[in-house]
C-alpha cells in the first residue's frame, strides 16, 4: 500500500504487487479497488514478471479529491503514480479509463507501452453538458441511486445487465459523485487527442460487445499512429482475466 500526492495535493491511494518493470492499471467509471477491482488482473500480470500498480482514482475508495474537476487533474494523478513506480511505466486503461490514459500519453507522460480496452469513443469532441449537469444535480440532491441509473442508461448498458445491478448499487452509489468526471473525459476526448498518442499501443475489444463499441474501438486503432488492434473472446464490455492477462504481458514485454 502507498499514497502518491498529485500536483493539486490530492492523495492517490495505490497498491503494488510483484517485481519487475512497472505496469499501472487504470479503472473505468464506477471501478475502484474495493469494488469491481482490477486487482485479480494485476495479480496475473505480476506473475508474468512485472510490478503492478492499482489505484483508486480521485474521489473513490481511499483517495481524496479536490475541486474544481478537470481531466488534467486526473492526468496529474496518473503522473504521481508513475513517479511512485520509478518514473516510467507501461499502462493499461479500461473503458473511460482507456480514454484517460490515452489523454495522458498524448500529454507527454512517460508511458513506455499503452494498452486500452474498449475506450468509449464516438468520433466527436462534442460534449453533452446536460447529462453531466443532471448527474451533478442528482448527487447534490442525495439521489445517488438515480445518478447511477442515469449514467448506465445513457452509456448504453443493456437492460438485462441493468436488471442485475440492484445488489451492487450501494457500492456504486458511494462514488456516484465521480460519474460526471468520466462523462467529462468521454465528452471532451477529440480525434486530436488520440492522434497525438506517441506510444506503442495495443487496442483491445471483446467479440461480444456491440457494433457501436466495435466501430469506436476501430476508429481509435486507426487514429493512433503506432497501434495494433486485437479482438478477444469475451462477454459484453469485458474479457476474462485469464484471457486478457497473457495478451497484456506479451505486449508489455515487447
Amino acid at each position: 500500500m502507498g499514497t502518491a500526492v498529485s500536483a493539486d495535493g490530492t492523495k492517490i491511494a495505490y497498491e503494488r504487487e510483484g517485481t519487475g518493470p512497472a505496469v499501472i492499471l487504470v479503472d473505468a467509471a464506477g471501478g475502484y479497488r474495493d469494488f469491481n477491482s482490477l486487482r485479480p488482473l494485476a495479480d496475473l500480470i505480476a506473475k508474468e514478471g512485472f510490478t503492478t500498480y492499482t489505484y483508486d482514482r480521485r474521489g473513490r475508495g481511499l483517495s481524496t479529491d479536490n475541486q474544481p474537476y478537470a481531466v488534467e487533474r486526473e492526468i496529474e494523478d496518473l503522473a504521481a503514480v508513475i513517479d511512485a513506480a520509478g518514473g516510467q511505466a507501461s499502462v493499461y486503461g479500461w473503458s473511460s479509463g482507456a480514454l484517460l490514459v490515452m489523454r495522458a500519453a498524448a500529454s507527454g507522460l512517460p508511458i513506455t507501452r499503452l494498452a486500452v480496452f474498449e475506450p468509449p469513443y464516438g468520433g466527436s469532441d462534442e460534449h453533452d453538458d446536460e447529462v453531466r449537469e443532471q448527474l451533478e444535480a442528482l448527487v447534490a440532491e442525495g439521489k445517488r441511486g438515480a445518478a447511477v441509473d442515469l449514467f448506465h442508461q445513457v452509456i448504453g448498458v443493456p437492460e438485462e445487465i441493468m436488471a442485475q445491478m440492484d445488489p451492487i448499487k450501494p457500492m456504486l452509489e458511494k462514488i456516484a459523485h465521480t460519474y460526471p468526471y468520466d462523462w467529462t473525459i468521454a465528452g471532451t476526448t477529440s480525434p486530436e487527442h488520440i492522434t497525438a498518442v506517441p506510444t506503442p499501443t495495443l487496442v483491445l475489444d471483446s467479440t461480444a460487445t456491440g457494433k457501436d463499441m466495435h466501430d469506436g474501438v476501430e476508429q481509435v486503432a486507426k487514429l493512433i499512429p503506432n497501434a495494433v488492434h486485437k479482438r478477444l473472446e469475451g462477454e459484453w464490455h469485458g474479457v476474462p482475466n485469464e484471457v486478457l492477462a497473457p495478451e497484456l504481458a506479451s505486449f508489455y514485454k515487447g
